[in-house]
């Protein structure tokens, strides 16, 4: 589908109609709805078979329209000027009056916001008179869509319309910042945390495997291609798919790469796609050679981690 106009006119009828369409976002899709409908986020729970304690980031188009709802404070306001639109989300106190359904927060005084940067995304926030709750569009625990197809292969006509906005620029979901108090990570993602260090001119305490789950992604099965998956491995098995970061001249029908040219950005993108890949072409597990945890890979080997988990 060619964006246009009508297809963003489209999207919002289903959206005021409560229900739950796929929509792109640098990151990868999500399952969107409104945020303030009881009504449209329990389809969004239905629909994944995600568990009701685990919230929903909402996303917003700006600033002005997320004061409605919650409670800035200094860091939000450095880090929100610096990086947003763009791949991190924020948790902030929700104000008293908030409309959020309480659904979305399973009841808590919180909220994870974000600001898409997709064009296509923000063109549809800017159409609606409610902010946007959206989950990445997938089945609780399985891989992550980063094309529309992903979201019909996932979902098939459960759900409804599907905004095609190409494939996901980023393909890891955003990185999740606590600044209620001292500012603490919560998932890993999109946004390396050396440059919300820099930010901030502090260093950033990370708690992405808490006992008590307080944002998404930190279950320890997540993102997961349903198949057994095993890490730092040097040499396959017989029948083993095998992902490695950089390509190589030696051909193997087996072999997977996530990068031309040893890039970790590159292979962030292409990380859920290889991986869905492979599921698809029947094979049985996964060995992924060992990936370097600097910058973003730092994010790649969280993912594969918590893939590991089968």
């Amino acid at each position: 589908m060619k964006f246009n106009q009508s297809n963003i006119k489209k999207a919002k009828e289903y959206l005021d109609k409560n229900c739950c369409i796929g929509v792109p976002t640098e990151t990868v899709y999500g399952l969107a709805a409104n945020a303030y409908s009881n009504d449209a986020i329990q389809k969004i729970y239905k629909l994944k078979k995600r568990p009701k304690s685990n919230p929903l980031i909402v996303h917003y188009s700006n600033i002005d329209d997320l004061k409605k709802d919650c409670l800035i404070n200094d860091n939000f306001i450095k880090l929100y000027k610096e990086f947003s639109p763009g791949p991190i989300t924020y948790i902030l106190y929700l104000k008293k009056n908030s409309k959020i359904s309480k659904m979305v927060t399973n009841n808590k005084k919180n909220l994870a916001v974000r600001f898409p940067k997709h064009k296509i995304f923000r063109k549809l926030l800017n159409e609606l008179h409610y902010p946007i709750a959206a989950p990445s569009a997938n089945i609780s625990t399985k891989l992550s869509a980063v094309r529309a197809l992903d979201v019909k292969e996932d979902f098939g006509n459960k759900v409804k319309y599907i905004l095609d906005g190409g494939k996901c620029n980023i393909g890891l979901e955003s990185t999740i910042i606590d600044l209620r108090d001292k500012p603490v990570v919560l998932r890993l993602g999109g946004l390396e945390i050396s440059k919300i260090e820099k930010i901030l001119c502090k260093k950033i305490k990370i708690n992405i495997n808490p006992k008590r789950k307080t944002a998404s992604g930190q279950s320890r099965l997540h993102y997961s291609p349903g198949i057994p998956l095993r890490m730092n491995v040097v040499k396959p098995k017989k029948n083993e798919a095998y992902i490695l970061l950089k390509k190589k001249r030696t051909y193997f029908s087996n072999y997977f790469y996530l990068s031309k040219k040893n890039n970790l950005k590159e292979a962030a993108k292409n990380l859920y796609s290889c991986l869905r890949k492979i599921k698809n072409k029947g094979y049985k597990s996964i060995a992924v050679e060992k990936i370097r945890s600097t910058g973003i890979g730092q994010s790649i080997n969280d993912r594969l981690e918590r893939a590991s988990k089968f």
